[in-house]
């Protein structure tokens, strides 16, 4: 086929040496799911960073999704995470293709974002859903313990190219709180969806609302809350930041101050890009310090 259209969020691709081979494999990848799973394609979503995803038309007839995956260890673990979940307040799992990765999804529609509707409204909605994600976890999902040493490392080296880009006692909390979850008893873990934020939760006719994208880990159930206490997309600020801490610790009664060290664990972990640090992640790590014990 010809070569697909690139939305822009895959852009970064082209400058990394592993992502922009399988940008040039794309074509092929697509191809093949096409053998798979005959249909007619749409133009592909934006917002994706790591996917590439388009509707599918199936030649029954059934709309699907065509997700075409950059494989690497977060989402490795995707189509086990649907399949634990089921359905069950997430896209179902119609078909997997475990040589190139590719997915056959559930199409939800109308589709748009729970960031779209306002932030009382969709913290009501994920303190339902978020309950329901939180299946037991299977032996071998990365455990939140061999992640969070990887975020120490990275988080040394990122201290280190950008210094003073974090306030001393933030980046002294950062390096605790990681330590803690390395130190962690790999006991009791459930199925964590590590980015569920409000632009990866999509509004659908079998249930109201259905979670996509995971990025799966076996962890804590208050590590759970991390992606949505961070989400600024349901309001950036202190005062919503810390109730959307509280409303979701009170709804799935875990440790209010666990959830918050965790939180900024991810948090800080998460806030570096090449260029440097995103600043919202770190203004939400420090709003969450008070709430830690």
């Amino acid at each position: 086929m010809s070569h697909p259209h690139i939305p822009a969020g895959l852009d970064w691709m082209r400058h990394d040496l592993a992502a922009s081979r399988w940008l040039d494999e794309l074509p092929a990848l697509i191809a093949a799911a096409l053998q798979r799973w005959p249909g007619r394609l749409g133009e592909p979503f934006d917002g994706g960073v790591t996917s590439w995803v388009a509707p599918l038309d199936r030649i029954d007839g059934s709309p699907a999704v065509l997700k075409i995956p950059h494989v690497d260890r977060e989402t490795r673990h995707e189509p086990d995470a649907l399949r634990a979940w089921d359905g069950n307040g997430a896209v179902r799992l119609l078909d997997h293709d475990p040589t190139t990765g590719a997915l056959l999804l559930e199409r939800a529609t109308p589709g748009h974002h729970l960031s779209q509707i306002g932030a009382d409204a969709a913290l009501g909605v994920v303190t339902d859903l978020l309950p329901r994600l939180l299946v037991p976890a299977t032996a071998h999902l990365t455990d939140i313990a061999d992640e969070a040493a990887r975020w120490r490392g990275s988080l040394e080296g990122h201290l280190a190219r950008h210094p003073g880009a974090i306030d001393a006692s933030l980046a002294a909390a950062a390096r605790e709180f990681l330590d803690e979850l390395i130190a962690s008893r790999r006991t009791g873990r459930v199925l964590v969806h590590q980015d569920l934020h409000g632009d990866n939760i999509l509004a659908a006719t079998r249930e109201p609302w259905l979670a996509i994208d995971p990025k799966p880990l076996a962890a804590t159930r208050a590590f759970a809350l991390a992606p949505l206490v961070r989400s600024h997309e349901f309001g950036h600020g202190e005062q919503a930041t810390r109730h959307r801490l509280h409303v979701l610790a009170a709804a799935l009664d875990v440790d209010r101050a666990q959830a918050a060290r965790h939180t900024i664990a991810q948090t800080v972990a998460w806030a570096f890009e090449p260029s440097g640090p995103i600043q919202e992640h770190l203004e939400t790590a420090a709003w969450l310090l008070p709430e830690t014990g």
